[in-house]
């Protein structure tokens, strides 16, 4: 990581996107400021130099590579030039076109956004990707018929699916294949409980392992301890009622299932190295 994210720039508002779904070319001349996404955006870059910037980490480009953004995160292409590849950007509506079976490849890919979320990926696979972006965009910009959204999803589906693998090879060999599962199983459970159920003791016992056992695990495949994980889902969550709603503090507290409103301060404070007011008091000043 390099520099933070310039939150006092210029926020590019994400506008609606038709049907919550869009894939375009990326190149040179695309927007400079900061973007707040309202959806969920895969880039595949084929070439370029600069760094892409999410939330506050910073990403070098070198060319054959996928960086995975979560709606509510804050994006840059920072000091990039000579860029060329896709973006691809959809909503949750748009995902439940897909079949139920790919489910677990957007909880992985996406839900835990203090995940890695660049993948560097070999000239092969590169090779074998790409062709599917480019069909998706032919289908994309093709006259309109009745069941264009739906063909739209199943490459969708079979992109996520392929980039779901190519995560998982990057840790290929430090972990088996009873991890993998038992990781996408806790990852499952974690995107429906984390607000009601916050203890890395009682996760582990559904999935029928130790406190211990279930953290190497989430260390081996996820690269962040049991705890992170639940805690990054949280925290995600916090930030996205302070910066998408009017909702009072003690509101968000409450939704999110802290006793008192000084504990989830306490909490986001902790977490975030700032208050819930303050956070939220900076996206007001920028125009939010």
């Amino acid at each position: 990581m390099k520099a933070a994210l310039n939150i006092d720039q210029n926020l590019i508002k994400e506008q609606e996107i038709k049907d919550s779904f869009s894939i375009s070319f990326l190149k040179d001349g695309l927007p400079v400021g900061v973007t707040r996404l309202n959806y969920h955006r895969i880039l595949l870059l084929t070439n370029g130099t600069g760094e892409v910037m999410i939330d506050n980490r910073s990403y070098p480009i070198s060319g054959n590579e996928v960086f995975l953004l979560s709606k509510g995160q804050l994006f840059s292409l920072y000091t990039a030039k000579f860029i060329k590849g896709y973006t691809l950007s959809f909503g949750d509506s748009f995902w439940e076109r897909t079949p139920a079976s790919a489910n677990n490849c957007k909880a992985v890919l996406f839900n835990n956004v203090s995940s890695h979320q660049y993948i560097p990926v070999s000239e092969k696979e590169f090779n074998n990707l790409l062709p599917l972006f480019d069909m998706m965009h032919q289908e994309y910009v093709s006259e309109e018929y009745i069941n264009k959204p739906d063909a739209i999803a199943a490459y969708l589906k079979v992109i996520m699916i392929k980039i779901a693998n190519l995560k998982d090879a990057l840790r290929e060999g430090a972990y088996d294949k009873q991890e993998n599962q038992l990781y996408r199983k806790f990852m499952e459970l974690v995107i429906k409980q984390f607000s009601s159920n916050r203890s890395v003791e009682t996760y582990a016992e559904m999935l029928g392992l130790s406190a211990r056992k279930l953290s190497d695990i989430c260390r081996k495949c996820g690269g962040q301890g049991a705890k992170e994980i639940i805690d990054g889902q949280l925290l995600a969550e916090a930030k996205r009622f302070l910066q998408f709603t009017s909702k009072p503090v003690k509101e968000i507290a409450y939704n999110l299932n802290f006793s008192t409103p000084e504990q989830f301060s306490h909490y986001f404070k902790r977490m975030a190295s700032v208050s819930p007011d303050s956070y939220r008091s900076i996206f007001v000043n920028i125009g939010m």
